[in-house]
């Protein structure tokens, strides 16, 4: 491998870092986004950063596999912010598909995917000119660009309105907040697939062992994603709003399990996932749903208490499993309420 200078090295990899970092924030409060939060411009500022920042590193180390040196500061000044001109030069000069199947998808993803190049223009458009979108407005500017939170909404309601099923479910007080967990999740599983395909180009070598050096800490893992690992992961972990959110769940007591077993008025089940017939949205293999006088449902989880019901949210104050963390986001609990409610 031909060597670069040790400054250019260590400055191609924060790059890399960094950009790992701005994503999986970005992700994260993109998954922070529900009927109490509507705050776009964070997910949009570390998600078109982010991105932006990938691709350009992705670039240099494609480029210096090709030309065994790095590019000059004209050739990236020339693409600018734009990620949709960005992602055209890599599929037009770095992409390289060879034997594997999946290198063909990944490739036919990165061209052809509508949903990927709509939310890739909102982003790239909030990163040239619409952050600044309420100051162009105030200030009169002839030059306004989009307003990218419009935009953004507006794909989601495309989202709801192409499924039946979701808006259905708008109309459940119990569950019309996953309506909105399982458009971010639609867009989480997009944005995931665009970079996981770029990352396998890198950490199979594809281009050349700098770029597989420089990444084994940051795109690693995305370049192991596979369908059926799409949509799992909870970005929300890592961001400050999440952290520092009281969590209102309770653990169990022997008054608990006392009334569980004895009163009349509370049916419970105990559910495993090997022997559920469906999409299992805990991240746990366990649980036991529980239905208190035919109206309030809980499912505890390693001995806590979660709200699978809005009336037990209201009563108990307890969180629901999404908003602990301890169910996939994206992944309905609906079919649980039923089945507790059915006890």
């Amino acid at each position: 491998m031909e060597k670069i200078d040790t400054l250019k090295y260590i400055a191609l990899y924060e790059e890399f870092e960094t950009a790992n970092q701005l994503i999986r924030l970005g992700l994260g409060e993109l998954q922070n986004i529900n009927l109490d939060n509507d705050f776009y411009f964070l997910p949009f500022q570390l998600l078109s950063q982010g991105f932006e920042r990938f691709m350009k590193a992705y670039i240099c180390v494609g480029y210096f596999e090709k030309n065994k040196l790095l590019p000059d500061s004209s050739y990236l000044k020339r693409i600018g912010h734009d990620l949709e001109k960005l992602l055209a030069d890599i599929n037009e000069n770095y992409y390289i598909v060879y034997a594997p199947e999946q290198f063909n998808k990944d490739k036919k993803l990165l061209v052809e995917d509508s949903d990927l190049k709509e939310l890739l223009f909102i982003l790239s458009e909030f990163g040239k000119i619409a952050r600044y979108y309420n100051f162009d407005v105030i200030t009169g500017n002839t030059k306004i660009g989009i307003n990218p939170k419009e935009l953004w909404q507006k794909f989601e309601n495309k989202v709801i309105s192409s499924d039946e099923y979701l808006v259905e479910k708008l109309k459940n007080q119990d569950v019309e907040r996953e309506v909105f967990q399982e458009i971010t999740n639609y867009i989480v599983q997009v944005f995931e697939k665009f970079i996981s395909s770029l990352s396998r180009q890198i950490i199979f070598k594809t281009l050349g062992q700098l770029g597989k050096q420089l990444t084994t800490s940051s795109f690693f893992d995305y370049g192991l994603l596979y369908e059926g690992d799409f949509g799992i992961t909870d970005y929300r972990k890592s961001t400050t709003k999440y952290k520092e959110t009281p969590r209102s769940i309770h653990k169990r007591t022997i008054g608990d399990e006392f009334n569980r077993k004895l009163n009349k008025k509370f049916k419970s089940k105990k559910i495993c996932k090997n022997e559920y017939n469906g999409d299992w949205p805990f991240y746990v293999d366990k649980i036991i749903i529980e239905c208190r006088e035919k109206h309030w449902c809980i499912v505890s989880i390693n001995g806590y208490d979660y709200a699978l019901n809005g009336a037990a949210k209201g009563r108990y104050k307890l969180e629901s499993p999404h908003e602990a963390g301890m169910a996939i986001l994206g992944k309905s609990i609906h079919d649980f309420i039923k089945m507790a409610l059915e006890l």
